[in-house]
């Protein structure tokens, strides 16, 4: 019934997959190489609970 009330977690995964795929790109340009591919995996782990979650709807 209340629904419209519950936050959707996709919007907050999605907004913190562009967070860290921003930080990782800032990483890349500053030669943190070994920051930019962690960043990389928890972006691409992000990607995939987004791709769970839109799999379910």
């Amino acid at each position: 019934m209340f629904n419209f009330l519950k936050k959707d977690p996709k919007k907050k995964l999605e907004e913190e997959y562009a967070k860290l795929l921003t930080q990782a790109v800032d990483a890349q340009r500053n030669g943190k190489i070994e920051l930019y591919a962690q960043l990389t995996v928890q972006s691409e782990e992000i990607l995939k609970k987004i791709e769970v979650l839109e799999a379910q709807k």
